[in-house]
This record gives C-alpha cells, sequence and structure tokens, in this order.
C-alpha cells in the first residue's frame, strides 16, 4: 500500500489535507497487513462505503454495523475531521517547547476550547506508562540512575505584596505540586510521578517501585534520602551547596528535563491547574525520551509516526477532562 510518509511539517499539512491520503495513512497504521478488522467483533468482514467515508462489518451480532477510523482511538466520537487532527499531532509531538490551544486554534480554524481538549486527547494517547511499566530501571550491571524532584507552581518573587500575603498563609512552597523524576543513564529515558508530599516514606516507594534492587543511585543530600537507600541500592549523593558534579556523581541530567519541562510550562502553556499538570508532564517525558541522540537519530518524521501508533485503545472524553466523572478524580500516575 501506498502510504503517505511526511517528512516536515510544511509536508504534513499539504499531504493531510486531502482525506483520501488521511484514511490511507489511519488505514496503514491500524492494519500494517492491509486486512481492515472490526474494532467491535474483530472480524474480517469487512467493506468501504466510500461516499459515507465509513466502513461497515458484514459478520457478529450487529450485521451490517457501520464505524469510522476514529472508532477505538483517542479520536473517536470526534467531529474534528481526521484532516486536522494530525497535523495537530504532527506539532504537538516535535514543537520542542510545546503549543497552546490559543496557538492551534489559529492554526486550525477550531475554537480554543476545542483546541484545549484535542491537546489533552493527543496528551493521553502519549503517555507511555511510566510509572506502571512493566521493566525497572537499573541493575546491577547496569549505568546509574537519577533522581530528583521539584517543585511546580506560582514563584513568589515575580508577585505582588498582597499575593505574596495570600500565597504564604495557603502554606507557600507546600501548596505547589511535588513532581519527582527518575533518569536511566544508560536508557537515557525519564519517568516523572506526581506525588501528595516529600515525607521520606512516600519519595523512597516510589523509587522502590520503579529501580531494581541492587542498582546505583544518584540524589542530592536532600534529608529524605540520607537514611534507607542504602539497604536496596548502591546510593550516593552529591551536595549541591558545594559542588554540582563529585566525579560521576551527579543529578544534571534530571536537572535537564526539569528545566525543559518547566520553560514549558512557564513560556507556553503559562496557567497550568495540578489537576491536569500530569498530561502536560507525560507530553515532555515523549518528547525527551523520543529525541534525537547519536544512537538513536530519529526525526520529527519517526516521532510523528510513534505518536500515532500509540492511539488505539486510548480515549478521554470531556466530562473525564473537566473532572465530572469518577474516572476523572483517580490520581495520575505516569
Amino acid at each position: 500500500m501506498d502510504v503517505p510518509n511526511p517528512k516536515t511539517l510544511q509536508e504534513a499539512i499539504q499531504i493531510f489535507s486531502e482525506y483520501e491520503n488521511c484514511r490511507r495513512f489511519m488505514a496503514f497504521l491500524r492494519w500494517p497487513d492491509g486486512n481492515v478488522t472490526c474494532p467491535r467483533c474483530g472480524s474480517g468482514n469487512v467493506g468501504y462505503l466510500e461516499r459515507a467515508r465509513l466502513y461497515v462489518c458484514y459478520a457478529g451480532t450487529h450485521r451490517r454495523q457501520k464505524f469510522s477510523l476514529k472508532v477505538g482511538t483517542v479520536f473517536e466520537d470526534s467531529p474534528i475531521p481526521l484532516e486536522k487532527w494530525l497535523p495537530a499531532f504532527w506539532m504537538l509531538a516535535n514543537d520542542k517547547n510545546g503549543i497552546s490551544s490559543w496557538e492551534l486554534h489559529r492554526a486550525l480554524g477550531v475554537t480554543q476550547k476545542t483546541a484545549w481538549f484535542m491537546l489533552h486527547r493527543i496528551r493521553v494517547a502519549l503517555k507511555s506508562g511510566g510509572f506502571g511499566q512493566r521493566y525497572k530501571f537499573g541493575g546491577v550491571n547496569a549505568g546509574p540512575v537519577e533522581v530528583d524532584e521539584t517543585f511546580v507552581g506560582p514563584q513568589k518573587r515575580f508577585m505582588h505584596k498582597n499575593r505574596q500575603l495570600r500565597y504564604e498563609q495557603e502554606g507557600g512552597i507546600k501548596s505547589k505540586v511535588v513532581v519527582q523524576g527518575l533518569l536511566d543513564r544508560d536508557l537515557r529515558q525519564v519517568r516523572v510521578n506526581i506525588l501528595p508530599n516529600v515525607k521520606r516514606e512516600t519519595l523512597q516507594n516510589a523509587i522502590f517501585a520503579q529501580v531494581k534492587h541492587g542498582s546505583k543511585i544518584y540524589t542530592d543530600t536532600a534529608t529524605q534520602y540520607d537514611s534507607g537507600l542504602q539497604r536496596r541500592f548502591v546510593h550516593e549523593m552529591v551536595n549541591k551547596v558545594e559542588s554540582y558534579v563529585n566525579g560521576q556523581v551527579h543529578v544534571n541530567g534530571i536537572e535537564n528535563f526539569w528545566s525543559l519541562f518547566k520553560r514549558t510550562l512557564r513560556g507556553t502553556y503559562v496557567a497550568v491547574e495540578p489537576f491536569h499538570l500530569g498530561r502536560y508532564a507525560d507530553e515532555q517525558v515523549f518528547r525527551f525520551n523520543n529525541r534525537a541522540t547519536k544512537d538513536n537519530p530519529l526525526d520529527d518524521s519517526d516521532r510523528f509516526m510513534y505518536a500515532l501508533s500509540k492511539i488505539v485503545g486510548k480515549r478521554l472524553t470531556y466530562s473525564e477532562l473537566t473532572g465530572k466523572t469518577d474516572e476523572a478524580a483517580r490520581p495520575e500516575t505516569f
């Protein structure tokens, strides 16, 4: 099958401006062997209705059940055409500092509210699994794992005096969101997790869940790490007051990720609610873990294809996004 393969954003916009190109591209992503199957019953007895732009299943309990390419994906039940969805995917997957809903609204000709919903759906697709993944970082003979945490929230020094007073009354830094990150130097991969607090038990349990027993662990000298880790890991610390690097012991790699993450939050998204912070982190983790390196020279097209390969079986409704369902109330870990 002749499948469109854009290499730049300009090519993506030109190619996906035609529905037939979108259809062939999406059909290839979902059914690479060329055999279209019904997402409801799995039957291959399927036909295509060209005028309606729908597939029809001739088998199963619901005969002649129609379905679109969006069914069973993060696009499901969206009235936005694929001609707009695919360029939006390209931009979010490849723009280093992200893209705001206002910018996407102007670029695609949709409302800002629609663009905001689209971006959150794409972030759900980009989610890698993070702290729920089956494999752990590190290993006895593997490279070290850097661990660090950061606080995401307003900065006191930029506030008006009245706002500073309210900020202190609300708890100061305690009112910020705690985000912990782990960087595997061998894999050059990052995982992050939003935590309820910075207590020793909370931080260390997150490490135990994601790092193999006997691994090398590098942290700073925060008191939450000064005991407990030595029983399971080869734990070394760097005192940032004296030096940021002590031989190979440092956390500069994960600090680099924090710099990119906060630049995106402050420069592109400006105001992010804690309720949605997990999905913004998913977005940044995806771009960081799939960046081009000497060992893995990915280009924008590769990143775009990989991002779209993750759309199946994921869903985000507007009720969940706005916190109106029980599913939305569940804490996000990633």
